[in-house]
């Protein structure tokens, strides 16, 4: 199986993420989010018709999609995975969203209304460049809407035990907030969804056991291994408030006259 080869495993993984969620709120999302919390945190930021939304590190776009379906707004998903990008293309339809693959930072040379990052703020290792290039990519009054895995930096110990270590960096809220604040942003909303998360990291973490066998014939042993590992120290951390699960929205503020 080729390293960037997202088909496969969304196969592999759909039945147990659809039996991990309460009726309705399976969209496609790769992450804890449901939809009503997606759904919300979008209303927040105001995304609706006529607004234009950067999603990045849409992966497939499973809730970048049922935004522009739910809402209603002009979409530009980017991911740097070229499969995961043609799934998303693949499933968007007749909806009317753009895709782009690339590396962020550097962003999208547009302005937009609204820039999300959902459940990805953790694969920056340097969060203070990525918020400025945010700020810089929103129009005045814009909203970012993010979801943050907020915490210390894992210790050297959970490096090792964390499968793709190198894509989890998490960071403190304070810290967070002096780079919002840096970039001109002002935080106009936020949500603590440590306990749902921990529920529903829980549910698939169970959702995937179920369906091990399955699973593992489609994608091997270990990566099933890696990704009941990760799930269950996603458990442990949220249950013993290591990490805290946050949904917020900044705004830049309107140009003065």
């Amino acid at each position: 199986m080729r390293q960037d080869d997202r088909e496969p495993f969304d196969r592999a993984l759909r039945r147990a993420r659809v039996a991990a969620y309460a009726p309705g709120e399976f969209v496609g999302q790769e992450s804890f989010m449901t939809a009503g919390e997606i759904r919300a945190l979008g209303m927040r930021a105001g995304i609706g018709p006529g607004i234009g939304v950067l999603d990045l590190c849409c992966g497939i776009a499973g809730p970048g999609r049922f935004l522009t379906r739910e809402l209603g707004c002009g979409y530009l998903g980017v991911d740097a995975s070229p499969s995961a990008v043609a799934l998303a293309r693949d499933r968007a339809g007749d909806l009317p969203c753009r895709f782009a693959v690339a590396q962020v930072p550097p962003l999208p040379a547009e302005a937009f209304d609204v820039v999300l990052v959902l459940e990805t703020m953790l694969a920056f290792a340097d969060k203070d460049a990525l918020v400025r290039a945010i700020a810089a990519s929103l129009r005045p009054g814009g909203r970012f809407a993010f979801t943050l895995e907020a915490g210390p930096p894992l210790t050297a110990a959970e490096r090792s035990a964390m499968p793709d270590a190198d894509t989890v960096w998490l960071a403190p809220l304070d810290g967070i907030a002096a780079s919002l604040e840096r970039a001109g942003l002002l935080v106009t909303w936020q949500e603590d969804h440590s306990r749902a998360h921990r529920a529903t990291a829980r549910a698939l973490a169970g959702a995937f056991a179920a369906d091990a066998a399955s699973i593992a014939r489609q994608i091997g042993r270990r990566a099933l291994d890696e990704l009941l590992a990760a799930h269950r120290m996603w458990v442990e951390w949220l249950d013993a408030g290591r990490v805290r699960k946050l949904a917020l929205v900044a705004e830049r503020a309107p140009r003065r006259h």
